[in-house]
């Protein structure tokens, strides 16, 4: 892994040299090997990045592809990059994009597109010829526009399997594999995507299966427990995960629930109906949103053995607008849900537990809704959606907003108007869960490129004096390596020899990307350093800081030497 980093930061260090004033890097003119800095993993029950920093995971869907688009959708009315763009300066970090098994064989195999929802006009830069009106690119292509633009804007990706043949209803089928395509075949796109993937960390997770769901007595189900039966869930999420990290350990995997869960204590099993007719509305199963019950990985949790640290849970949450289920109402009609009362009707068993004890993060890979007075009369979508939100944000889980798309009927998106305008008020909703410093500065998953014009990188945020996580602002952490402190100057003080932190170019206490950033203006002659700067930078102790020094001090603070003097 070491390599890969060195092969990244030597590549940064030559574009840091030829930069203007702007911090941001193209990355666009590096090297492939320079894509691996940005993998994370989980460390004690959280999500951190390659220096132990905790990281926060908020962004939103964006569907089209799984639906027969071959693209996502409203790109038939307005241009991707601008839509890209605008995700980006509104501050989400992720981007959960809904797949099919179909496409990415389709993909993998190089067959053609049976058609593709494009404005020619609105985007000509997906045209073959690059001119308004043009030809459509094949639809692979302009995805990877879409990988090579979220880049730029440090928006990661999210690749989820939403269904197994591509159908705007492909949702509703329960199950990773279905008539046209079996498990094997979801192997086989799963590991192709990871494998055409592994030298980009834009992509940094890949959701195995949307919602897996149903019922006994509905013939397909999923189920979660400890057997090797095809429709075992659990069985089948460390088979994909598996087939994911053979190509690249570095990814993370997220591994939804499913819906419904025996209730063995009153000894049911999963052959049973979901009614017990004679005690109606009795069920023999606890119930759940598709995709949210994880009762079962209390006594069956996911083992992917030694990548371990690359697996998250990742339940689906809805609002009344969407289902009016039984945890929204109270036996008290002069009352209404609380936190603690979804908590305990619902949410702590059938996933918060995962959080509150520690177990694994979470991400809340879909939720959202209506928050306009026509749509939720009563106005308890948005009491549910103020509940989840602060819940969430409290606990630090991870999510993506479901969605950006306006033609989700039963919660609509963040834009409407043929995605022209975005909905302002449900925005400001969700503006409090998206990652931001003390200054409002979204925070990007990216350690070079910030999210959007309003972000800042993630090297920004751990060298800035904004953290409201981890105190990374005021030492470096021991994985960041034992700093090494000069014993004195050699020139003489006004009463004693001063101590000096080599490699704290910027002088604030702390070692990392800005104090490179700083030296490397200075030698570009942008910007001038103080004489003892000027000493503290010069690591190498040549005489006079260089751009040997700055690549010095990119092998330090990865940790790749453990001080100046190796």
């Amino acid at each position: 892994m070491k390599k890969h980093v060195l092969s990244a930061l030597v590549t940064g260090a030559a574009m840091l040299l030829n930069m203007t004033a702007s911090v941001s890097v193209p990355v666009s003119a590096a090297e492939p090997d320079a894509y691996h800095d940005d993998w994370l993993h989980v460390e004690n029950g959280v999500v951190v990045d390659r220096n132990g920093n905790e990281v926060w995971m908020t962004g939103c869907n964006w569907f089209g592809y799984s639906v027969g688009s071959q693209i996502f959708d409203g790109v038939w009315s307005r241009n991707m990059h601008d839509m890209l763009n605008e995700i980006a300066d509104h501050g989400f970090n992720l981007l959960r994009v809904p797949m099919s098994t179909q496409i990415l064989l389709q993909w993998k195999n190089q067959e053609p597109d049976p058609i593709i929802k494009l404005n020619e006009w609105k985007n000509p830069e997906l045209t073959l010829e690059g001119t308004v009106g043009g030809t459509p690119m094949y639809s692979f292509d302009i995805w990877n526009k879409a990988v090579e633009w979220c880049r730029e804007n440090g928006i990661k990706i999210m690749m989820d399997i939403h269904c197994a043949t591509t159908n705007a209803a492909g949702h509703n089928y329960p199950l990773w594999y279905d008539d046209n395509y079996s498990t094997d075949d979801w192997l086989e796109a799963l590991s192709w995507f990871a494998d055409y993937y592994k030298d980009d960390d834009t992509v940094i997770a890949i959701d195995l299966k949307n919602e897996p769901h149903g019922k006994a007595d509905e013939g397909n189900f999923a189920k979660w427990d400890g057997s090797t039966d095809e429709n075992n869930w659990r069985y089948a999420a460390e088979r994909g995960a598996a087939a994911v990290l053979e190509k690249n350990p570095n990814l993370l995997i997220m591994v939804e629930g499913i819906e419904t869960y025996p209730k063995f204590e009153d000894g049911a099993d999963w052959t049973y109906p979901t009614i017990d007719y004679a005690r109606y509305p009795y069920s023999y199963y606890h119930g759940a949103w598709w995709g949210g019950n994880f009762r079962g990985a209390r006594e069956f949790p996911v083992n992917l053995g030694k990548y371990q640290s690359q697996l998250v849970y990742s339940p689906h949450d809805y609002g009344p607008e969407v289902y009016k289920q039984e945890w929204f109402y109270l036996n008290d009609d002069s009352k209404t849900f609380t936190r603690q009362t979804l908590l305990d009707d619902y949410w702590y068993d059938s996933w918060a537990y995962l959080v509150e004890e520690n177990i694994s993060p979470l991400l809340m890979g879909e939720w959202g809704g209506w928050v306009d007075d026509e749509h939720d009369t009563t106005g308890e979508n948005r009491h549910w959606l103020q509940e989840l939100r602060d819940y969430m944000i409290d606990k630090r889980i991870h999510h993506t907003f479901w969605c950006f798309n306006e033609n989700s009927s039963d919660t609509g998106g963040l834009v409407y108007d043929n995605f022209e305008k975005w909905d302002e008020v449900k925005y400001e909703f969700i503006k409090p869960a998206l990652w931001q410093d003390a200054d409002g500065k979204f925070i990007s998953l990216d350690h070079t490129i910030p999210v959007g014009k309003n972000g800042i990188s993630l090297s920004e945020y751990y060298g800035s004096s904004g953290s409201d996580t981890k105190p990374t602002e005021t030492q470096p952490t021991e994985s960041e390596t034992e700093v090494l402190t000069s014993s004195a100057s050699t020139e003489e003080t006004e009463s004693t020899e001063e101590e000096m932190l080599y490699g704290d170019v910027d002088e604030n206490e702390t070692v990392n990307i800005l104090d490179v950033i700083t030296l490397n203006k200075n030698l570009l002659g942008k910007e001038s350093l103080s004489d003892r700067q000027k000493k503290i930078a010069d690591v190498d102790k040549s005489g006079e800081p260089d751009s040997n020094d700055s690549l010095m001090l990119l092998k330090y603070i990865v940790g790749i030497i453990k001080n100046f003097t190796s």
